[in-house]
């Protein structure tokens, strides 16, 4: 049997069929090469394997690549997927889906001119939202076309229509979306993936104060069965907001805290910029504005002060102080807190001595400084 391939890439991966590691003459040819001729040999589940990095650490975390967008490159939202690697990027009013390794494989042109969220809610469905348009949309990322629509409406109030979709999460059965009408007035829609209709209405909220404005961030913990939804405003004396956290089967608030809160608290006039949910541990921080610290909260032993604030060893990497006005980012992904601050990126990881532990001190979490001095020159994150 004769086949004309090239014989040195066909030597690296007959060497890693043998071993299940590359080879050192792997580095000879760039990774879609190596891809290329795994396709055709049938091996590629066998290469990604050997190509895959190790187990994210945020102590040693640093900058390995770059994605930029061919058209309208700044990206306004992303949904990096577990099940098969790859990252479905939102740039204007395109979706550009990205493999394992990186590669563009595709790009779709929504009707949106610009989108807000993207979330991958099927292994080929997109539910793309807008601030300047209305409704959650979902689109087909295999053939590029909208399959369906969604729309808050209510026939006893005509002031419910052309609500804008601020924020996106979903479960194994639903999509959550939180809707917000031109007079203020939001909630958060629940839809049966199955049956493709609005189930149930959740959190209907009249938007008047910054203690009832729409969710700007969703989050669904499918192991607790519970809705985390938060939202933060600032403004000329600073940052006020709420996390709120509901029971999509009763529809009921579980929990909730607003900041600012009581002169009693002992963060009282440090109210936090932003917040996320870390689902691999069950729990969520919050990002001081004026101190800059950190705070974690364990949501299986949520009271009315539950919060952590996590302090550095190394006194050289130690907060100076958040400067009230500034922005501020959060985003866990796989145990680590990705924080950013104005265009400094940060991940804090927990320590490998209280990794096993079942509570968080001070002192459970780590810092690291991802990027360099020009990589903050970038821009604001």
């Amino acid at each position: 049997i004769f086949i004309d391939r090239d014989p040195e890439i066909f030597s690296v991966l007959l060497s890693l069929l043998r071993s299940n590691y590359l080879p050192s003459t792997a580095k000879h040819f760039s990774n879609q090469e190596l891809i290329d001729e795994a396709l055709y040999y049938g091996i590629e589940s066998q290469l990604k394997s050997a190509l895959a990095p190790s187990q994210l650490n945020g102590i040693d975390a640093s900058l390995v690549n770059t994605v930029r967008p061919s058209s309208e490159a700044v990206v306004s939202d992303f949904n990096a997927n577990d099940s098969d690697g790859s990252l479905w990027v939102a740039h204007g009013g395109q979706i550009s889906v990205y493999d394992w390794n990186l590669s563009h494989t595709a790009t779709v042109r929504t009707h949106l001119d610009y989108i807000t969220s993207v979330k991958r809610v099927r292994p080929e469905i997109a539910a793309v939202c807008s601030l300047s348009g209305w409704g959650l949309h979902l689109y087909n990322m295999a053939n590029g076309s909208r399959v369906d629509s969604f729309e808050w409406v209510d026939p006893t109030d005509v002031r419910i229509y052309k609500a804008r979709v601020h924020a996106i999460a979903d479960s194994e059965d639903s999509i959550y979306a939180s809707y917000e009408c031109q007079h203020g007035e939001n909630c958060v829609l629940r839809i049966d993936k199955s049956a493709m209709k609005i189930s149930s209405e959740i959190g209907r909220m009249m938007g008047n104060s910054a203690k009832n404005m729409v969710p700007r961030k969703l989050a669904f913990l499918s192991e607790m069965g519970i809705l985390v939804g938060s939202s933060v405003t600032s403004g000329a004396f600073g940052y006020s907001g709420y996390i709120r956290i509901w029971d999509p089967r009763t529809r009921e608030v579980v929990w909730e805290t607003n900041e600012p809160g009581s002169g009693r608290s002992s963060r009282f006039g440090d109210s936090f910029a932003d917040v996320a949910v870390d689902y691999d541990r069950q729990s969520m921080f919050k990002l001081c504005s004026k101190s800059g610290d950190l705070g974690v909260a364990d949501l299986r032993k949520l009271s009315d002060d539950p919060w952590v604030y996590l302090k550095e060893k190394n006194l050289s990497m130690r907060n100076v102080g958040g400067n009230g006005s500034g922005n501020f980012v959060i985003c866990c992904y796989r145990k680590q807190a990705f924080v950013g601050r104005e265009g400094e990126l940060e991940v804090w990881s927990r320590t490998v001595a209280d990794e096993d532990e079942g509570t968080t001190s001070e002192e459970s979490y780590r810092r690291n400084y991802v990027d360099k001095a020009e990589d903050s020159e970038r821009g604001i994150i």
